[in-house]
């Protein structure tokens, strides 16, 4: 689906362009031109009739960063990723920008809930965008803001997690899971902003982008710098509570071996004193004693009272 925005006097209006109406399309009044998974047949039709050339899905996937921003004087490329949550997953979707002349395309290959909010933006508020540098200004200006909710919704639920007290083994591991989970999505995080501050960074240092524009791009990175910040010192968290959980794991089960070893040692003199009297030999002298019996019954009893008794006062129990 391609749809395009028109500049007419101070409104915008969007328009469902088909193929073939892109040779009528008027590029002095578009502001914007939005390609929605585009066929082969959409793609060529607007290489031919807009003089561009659009990148292929696997093109715009690329991770070199040549081919994730290039310029030349025809105009700027930038393929860049957007982040997704659709559940409890965070994914990453690719979106390719062309700034040409004074009109911004963009390539997508999913539904983002982001073009729809801007598209909305861009209608009730057609006097803040003049040209299409203005237009992708607002969308990354639009995604940072979105990012940055995103990741503080993410320290809210590390923070919920981290007051978490597991009471069981199966426990334990479902809070690792957890904290594995928050791990991976946080990188997803730490990644998609490295790459927006490359964009922006190239952004600064076009020749195509004026200084008005450059001290909001500024503006933007100091925002994604403090989200990177944000981003590592949740790394620092979840490490945090990993070793403390750790920590407090091998305590739990250093005191159940406690509990064997001191149990062990009760049942040592005992043991040792009923092996002794237990023994086969013909002549042992305490055989034939009447009160054999309840005096080794006795030493069992005291052995085994007297190690609880001393574990009790020194505090091992």
């Amino acid at each position: 689906m391609i749809k395009a925005y028109l500049r007419s006097e101070d409104t915008i209006k969007a328009v469902t362009v088909e193929l073939d109406h892109l040779d009528a399309l008027d590029t002095s009044t578009l502001v914007w031109l939005d390609l929605l998974t585009p066929t082969h047949e959409e793609s060529i039709a607007v290489e031919r009739s807009l003089k561009l050339e659009l990148p292929t899905r696997q093109e715009s996937e690329e991770i070199e960063y040549s081919s994730r921003y290039w310029e030349d004087e025809n105009g700027i490329w930038i393929n860049t990723s957007f982040l997704v949550k659709e559940q409890d997953q965070i994914n990453s979707e690719t979106v390719s920008f062309i700034l040409k002349e004074k009109y911004l395309a963009t390539i997508r290959f999913s539904e983002l809930r982001i073009f729809t909010e801007f598209s909305r933006k861009l209608r009730l508020t057609p006097r803040a965008f003049h040209n299409g540098a203005e237009v992708l200004s607002g969308i990354l200006a639009m995604r940072v803001d979105i990012d940055a909710d995103m990741i503080e919704h993410l320290s809210k639920e590390i923070v919920v997690i981290g007051r978490r007290n597991p009471q069981s083994f199966e426990q334990a591991d479902q809070f690792l899971e957890s904290i594995t989970s928050y791990e991976d999505i946080n990188i997803t995080f730490r990644e998609n902003l490295t790459d927006k501050h490359r964009v922006i960074s190239s952004l600064l240092k076009s020749s195509m982008i004026s200084e008005n524009q450059k001290r909001e791009l500024s503006m933007m990175m100091k925002d994604v710098n403090s989200l990177v910040t944000s981003a590592n010192f949740n790394f620092e968290r979840l490490d945090y509570l990993q070793n403390l959980f750790l920590n407090h794991l091998s305590m739990e089960q250093n005191k159940v071996i406690k509990i064997f070893t001191v149990m062990s040692v009760i049942f040592l003199p005992p043991t040792l004193i009923a092996s002794i009297y237990g023994m086969n030999f013909r002549f042992l002298p305490e055989l034939e004693w009447k009160l054999g019996y309840p005096v080794a019954l006795g030493m069992i009893i005291v052995s085994a009272i007297l190690p609880l008794y001393i574990f009790r006062k020194k505090g091992w129990l």
